[in-house]
């Protein structure tokens, strides 16, 4: 153990103990009274079920996170990462072969490691709350074309990066940041109508209130849509959401359909301008560029950190390659991802408040988000209360209670000013 070692190893635990204590605190908070804006929309019993699926959830992801930790440090100083490397390095199959087999060979032991809690969170927990509609054969199903995709996708991926660290030389670095660029940029235009059709349905939105309705919207904020998608999101489950996708004039909505059986006209339009919001603010690209930023120095950090010794010592490995370097550089990068994600999450959530300002400024019924959020967070059993370090280190959206208040008050104000303009 050297001081690379010491630096992972602190920030592993750090951030297990952190995150534990905001579990334990966001647990203590979630014990009051249902709040007074949530009156009428959800009865006692529904909001006793949201605070015990909580409980069940946390327990079950601190139970699955510690797992999870126990079993790296088992593999890290029990020498599986050398062990493996050697037993690979026998079949002779050349640097790039075996750095992808190395690669591949960790990810496939942590996501059998993991499919038990899959499947006791999908089958067993969202059950119990009335969420789960996956079939054994639709679960099966997906993770069949999941594989299939890391091997089509996936692999290429990896090898095209081993090659360019292997022989690009000092530029590394900048070919394998600009070809990740484009093939993220690539993936994004691609990926509506190749990838996520294989796993759901995408159906045309038929005729009626609800498209006209948001044609006509699209229409009166200049927003082009190239098509609205019924998504089969009950397929799997009883959750609902929406989302964009696309570029340009190729931009698209997707609906689930449980978002459409359990909400008004106005409601989903009031969805659908607060994602055209992020679009408007820019906020899609801004992502997209801090992403991008992030990769380049994480390549850059890369190249200073390949083959370095002391760092292999850490993980007591016997030879050098390029494919370890990238293993345990991701491994010693843990304390900037880990606050840069904090940063990010606080960006989004910034985002989050600009995209419902958008859309309570460009809707006709101003209060028609905080409709659709309360109905939200009712058939999601979401929690009403959770702590402010639980937000801070957690969540991409504020608490849905901060988000209505100030819809509430975007909504008098923008009625005020009507008024006041009125003669």
């Amino acid at each position: 153990m050297n001081g690379f070692g010491v630096v992972v190893l602190v920030t592993l635990l750090v951030t297990f103990l952190l995150k534990a204590v905001a579990d334990l605190l966001n647990l203590r908070v979630s014990c009051g009274d249902l709040p007074a804006e949530f009156e009428g929309v959800y009865d006692p019993e529904d909001y006793r079920k949201s605070q015990e699926y909580l409980r069940v959830t946390t327990r079950f992801s601190m139970a699955a996170a510690s797992f999870d930790l126990l079993l790296l440090l088992v593999f890290w100083f029990s020498g599986g990462f050398d062990f493996l490397d050697r037993f690979l390095r026998e079949s002779g199959l050349g640097d790039i072969v075996t750095g992808v087999l190395y690669i591949a060979a960790l990810m496939a032991l942590h996501y059998v490691v993991a499919l038990p809690f899959t499947l006791y969170r999908t089958f067993v927990i969202e059950e119990r709350f009335g969420f789960n509609r996956t079939t054994p054969v639709v679960f099966a199903g997906d993770i069949f074309k999941s594989l299939l995709l890391a091997a089509i996708i996936g692999v290429p991926a990896i090898a095209l990066l081993l090659a360019f660290f292997t022989f690009a030389g000092a530029a590394a670095w900048l070919w394998a940041w600009g070809a990740f660029v484009l093939f993220s940029v690539v993936l994004q235009y691609v990926a509506p109508s190749l990838i996520m059709p294989i796993f759901n349905r995408f159906e045309p939105l038929g005729d009626g209130p609800l498209k006209r309705a948001i044609l006509g919207y699209a229409a009166k904020t200049g927003f082009p849509l190239s098509g609205i998608f019924v998504i089969d999101g009950s397929r799997r489950s009883s959750k609902a959401n929406a989302f964009f996708t696309g570029f340009g004039r190729r931009k698209r909505i997707a609906l689930f359909d449980t978002l459409i059986a359990n909400h008004t006209v106005d409601e989903l339009v009031a969805v659908l301008a607060h994602e055209t919001g992020h679009f408007r603010k820019r906020h899609v690209v801004i992502n997209m560029v801090i992403g991008m930023l992030n990769l380049g120095i994480m390549f850059y950090l890369l190249s200073i950190f390949m083959n370095n010794r002391e760092l292999f010592d850490a993980f007591f490995m016997t030879d050098l390659s390029v494919y370890g370097s990238f293993v345990f550089f991701m491994l010693l990068y843990t304390p900037a991802e880990f606050l840069l994600s904090i940063l990010l999450q606080g960006l989004s959530r910034r985002h989050e408040y600009e995209a419902d300002a958008y859309a309570v400024a460009t809707v006709d019924r101003k209060e028609a988000l905080a409709d659709a959020l309360k109905k939200l967070s009712r058939s999601n059993l979401s929690n009403l209360t959770p702590h402010p370090l639980y937000v801070y280190l957690n969540y991409s959206h504020p608490p849905v209670l901060d988000r209505i208040r100030r819809i509430r008050q975007l909504a008098a104000a923008e009625i005020s000013t009507v008024t006041y303009r009125i003669p």
